[in-house]
């Protein structure tokens, strides 16, 4: 017996309904309204996480400070959008051809964000999440500190990337951070012991708890031993770039958000303000907490794929020859470059440089934030994500989602 225009009609919403589903959602806090965690579970508890990462600059109590404002722009970015969203498709399971429905049913992707030339041609949320939700950076946020430091260095209030830490965060004297060059410290080549679990028992909890008690310079008298001379090793430690925070108050005497906002912020035109989570001193956690927009991290990303310039005002905003020093791995030194740093990713200025010919680099953060770069293209894809590990690798997220970029390159030009 055929189906009546009812049945057809329910069927079909059901089968929309379920295609749309997104993974784990009871995990995740759905029958609850995704709540939102408090400032001692919100970064650990998953069943608060996606409440958490999207609202986490308006928590109460985190680091026994309060959210720095970064004003958004009187003049935004242009960000027109497709009318209709490309057909990308990319490869997994065996070379099978799969959809950005299947990679939005696989993953915990909060929010997808691909611009090409400036125009947005696909936008997705999940968990009930909006354009209007600013999202957590995590360590997205140290690609921004060295922004800073780009800026600091072309306004010559740092002289140069080789100077030592401690000539400008006087109060790190003595230290073996203070004694580490501003240089090494973006490189996270510092040579300290320092071990970055994410299991509330590691150097880095250590760390961040001497920082909400003493301030970064305090804190930085916690690491002590050195396991390689400085400059000669990449070895991750998100205290080098609290460091780096340190360095630039001293330098500019001005908070990241005070010296960034008129500098990056409000001139790259942000529609949104964003929001950086400080410590008591009024210091941003530098390593992560950054909130914004999915739309802004999207024009931030333009900014990026144009090599540090807003491209419909031709202002250049990121110094260009530092930013090609920070994302081009062929000028950062071997131990610096893809598949020596790490086995994947090359590592450098606080950025992540994909093992390809082509310049092509990432901002990431824990649990799954991730902005690739793609300047020949001008291609740039946000994700937010609320993986089930800090680390993208112990899940599938880390393969997918690279897996992912690359049929997003390769639909518009070549890997």
């Amino acid at each position: 017996m055929p189906l009546n225009r009812i049945t057809l009609t329910l069927l079909l919403a059901l089968g929309a309904a379920h295609a749309l589903a997104a993974p784990d959602e009871e995990k995740l806090g759905k029958a609850q309204g995704y709540p939102v965690g408090n400032a001692r579970n919100w970064f650990y508890d998953e069943a608060v996480r996606v409440g958490s990462f999207s609202n986490q600059g308006e928590i109460e109590g985190i680091f026994g400070g309060k959210a720095n404002v970064l004003a958004a722009s009187s003049a935004p970015m242009p960000l027109p959008k497709l009318d209709t969203e490309p057909r990308i498709r990319w490869t997994a399971d065996h070379g099978r051809s799969l959809s950005i429905d299947d990679y939005l049913a696989r993953e915990r992707v909060m929010g997808l964000l691909i611009i090409k030339d400036g125009v947005v041609q696909v936008e997705r949320y999940q968990y009930d999440r909006s354009p209007a939700q600013r999202f957590v950076s995590n360590s997205m946020a140290k690609s921004i500190v060295s922004m800073a430091v780009g800026i600091a260095l072309q306004e010559g209030k740092i002289a140069s990337l080789d100077d030592r830490a401690d000539k400008y965060a006087t109060r790190m004297a003595g230290t073996l951070y203070g004694e580490t060059t501003i240089r090494n410290l973006l490189r996270m080549s510092s040579g300290a012991h320092f071990e970055e679990r994410y299991d509330g028992k590691d150097d880095l909890e250590r760390f961040g708890r001497a920082v909400i008690r003493g301030g970064v310079e305090e804190a930085a008298k916690l690491i002590t031993v050195r396991d390689a001379p400085q400059g000669t090793r990449f070895s991750y430690a998100s205290a080098e770039t609290e460091v780096l925070a340190g360095v630039l108050r001293g330098a500019t005497g001005m908070s990241l958000s005070d010296y960034l906002g008129p500098r990056l912020w409000q001139v790259m035109g942000a529609e949104t303000s964003a929001l950086w989570r400080a410590e008591r001193t009024g210091l941003e956690r530098a390593a992560g907490n950054f909130n914004a927009t999915l739309r802004d991290y999207g024009r931030l990303g333009i900014v990026l794929a144009n090599d540090g310039m807003r491209p419909d005002t031709k202002q250049q905003l990121i110094p260009r020859d530092y930013l090609l020093e920070a994302t081009d791995w062929r000028r950062a030194p071997a131990a610096f470059r893809p598949r020596t740093a790490t086995p994947y990713y090359g590592y450098n200025y606080q950025f992540w440089t994909f093992p390809t010919d082509k310049r092509r680099f990432a901002m990431l953060g824990v649990y799954g934030q991730m902005i690739f770069v793609d300047p020949e293209l001008k291609l740039v894809m946000v994700q937010t994500t609320a993986n089930a590990t800090a680390k993208a690798g112990e899940t599938t997220l880390g393969k997918n989602a690279d897996a992912f970029w690359r049929g997003v390159v390769e639909h518009y030009g070549s890997w």
